[in-house]
């Protein structure tokens, strides 16, 4: 079974590693990987901000890069929500290109949801000795159903201890576009979560979608708060290097 990796434009240009890590999980779960070379964004911004002519442009481009695999998966519930969820919304009334864009939104998943319910992946090589916390991503809980499934997996992670924080389903106040169109109510939203993480006292808070990482992370240090690591959930369940 062939998985397209859609990496998401965050990840590869913020963070590779997550993209990396994904690819590693999925390899070895089984399943033979591509990672077509000129995927770009899924048009989440664009479709946010009332642009749906650039939403159906990247919508069309993915649908041709992923339409010939079996699953496409994102390392991200913003990205994997954008394609299940309103890519279908884009095409109403082309019964056509309607039927091929619902095909694709069928067989898009976010990563854990993709483990856990496809995969049903049973071991991890990732190792973390520690308590870490867990914040539920808007996107990944609300558009895709993701909850359950990253807790799932962590469980598996030799020496983690996952200890729940105070609301967190709460959003972190990026919210794609909304970081930059509210920023004033965003920064009070980020404020609050970090203080969630820090009254946790867990070593670090693992998340599902590298905008949440980056919003957090930024305000942690910013708060002076130099120790609490954010790490995306495919970086700990793949470990690194010395595992």
């Amino acid at each position: 079974m062939r998985v397209g990796l859609f990496v998401t434009c965050l990840v590869d240009m913020m963070r590779p590693s997550i993209g990396m890590a994904a690819l590693k999980l999925l390899e070895g779960a089984g399943y033979e990987v591509v990672v077509p070379a000129t995927q770009t964004c899924c048009g989440q911004p664009g479709y946010n901000s009332g642009d749906r002519r650039s939403a159906r442009a990247l919508a069309e481009k993915v649908l041709e890069e992923f339409e010939g695999c079996d699953y496409l998966v994102a390392p991200s519930g913003s990205c994997g929500g954008m394609i299940r969820t309103h890519y279908p919304d884009l095409f109403r009334g082309e019964p056509a290109l309607a039927a091929r864009i619902d095909r694709l939104a069928a067989k898009a998943y976010e990563l854990t949801d993709f483990l856990v319910n496809v995969a049903k992946v049973r071991q991890v090589p990732g190792t973390f000795y520690g308590t870490v916390t867990y914040h539920d991503s808007c996107s990944g809980l609300r558009e895709v159903g993701v909850k359950t499934q990253p807790r799932e997996l962590l469980a598996m992670v030799p020496g983690l201890t996952l200890k729940e924080m105070r609301d967190s389903e709460t959003c972190c106040g990026f919210g794609g576009t909304f970081v930059l169109k509210m920023d004033e109510i965003s920064a009070r939203m980020v404020e609050d979560k970090c203080k969630n993480i820090e009254a946790n006292g867990a070593a670090a808070v693992v998340l599902g979608d590298l905008g949440c990482i980056l919003n957090i992370e930024g305000r942690l240090r910013k708060r002076g708060d130099g120790t609490t690591q954010v790490l995306h959930v495919a970086e700990v369940l793949a470990g690194g290097d010395e595992d």
